[in-house]
């Protein structure tokens, strides 16, 4: 069975790899392209805030031993790869991550480390809920413009069977890509937010993973071959 995979890359291939271990062929559509932006750093935040792992490799090595709060398991898991030690998962989506670091905030300066116009909206809530909130753009989304040939005749041969979706900002750019056939093709999201995107195409079905975790997601993509 192909899995169109659609998250950016480095997360594509690992996701890829995955799938493979589990049976299926993954075909690889990264929709937004990562590219590492300069920004200038606090010195010695109270703490860290990070929405994707994308934002991972702009932390410096010097931040290590500072807590971290991230939205999902597989965030934190690889911060902790990265070298991180006080690391805190909210295991849920934006909102959790808020009640999480306001349920017991720390004294100081926060930062909050984010691709270009990502964040904003969760630092004014932080800001607004009485914390020192300092927002930097790490890296860059750029979505893909044109869906290749080659993707465009698998889509409209009805090979692909199901989709993987990671994030709002995934599904729009693959949306605005105009894929054909996609009535097919059975859409699964990590999130309900990410579900209401992808109802502005018409799909066989789309499914929402139980918790917005990769783990859940995969066991829902089983499921539904079962």
């Amino acid at each position: 069975m192909k899995v169109l995979v659609t998250r950016p890359e480095p997360g594509a291939s690992a996701t890829a790899a995955q799938l493979r271990r589990l049976g299926f062929e993954p075909v690889l559509l990264p929709c937004l392209k990562i590219a590492r932006r300069a920004a200038k750093l606090p010195e010695r935040p109270a703490a860290i805030i990070i929405t994707s792992a994308q934002a991972i490799p702009a932390l410096p090595e010097n931040f290590c031993n500072i807590p971290c709060f991230c939205v999902g398991d597989a965030t934190a898991a690889r911060l902790r790869e990265a070298g991180f030690l006080a690391v805190e998962s909210a295991s849920g989506d934006a909102k959790d991550l808020f009640r999480l670091i306001t349920s017991r905030p720390i004294p100081g300066t926060y930062l909050l480390a984010s691709g270009a116009r990502q964040g904003l909206e969760l630092a004014h809530q932080l800001r607004a809920a009485g914390l020192r909130v300092i927002r930097r753009s790490v890296y860059s989304a750029t979505p893909l413009r044109v869906l290749p040939a080659s993707l465009r005749a698998t889509l409209t041969s009805g090979a692909i069977d199901k989709a993987l979706f990671y994030s709002a900002e995934t599904a729009k750019a693959f949306i605005a890509l105009r894929p054909p056939a996609t009535a097919r093709i059975e859409s699964l999201a990590l999130s309900p937010a990410i579900a209401e995107v992808l109802q502005s195409l018409p799909w066989r079905a789309i499914r929402v993973a139980l918790a917005p975790a990769e783990a859940d997601l995969l066991a829902l993509l089983q499921m539904s071959v079962r």
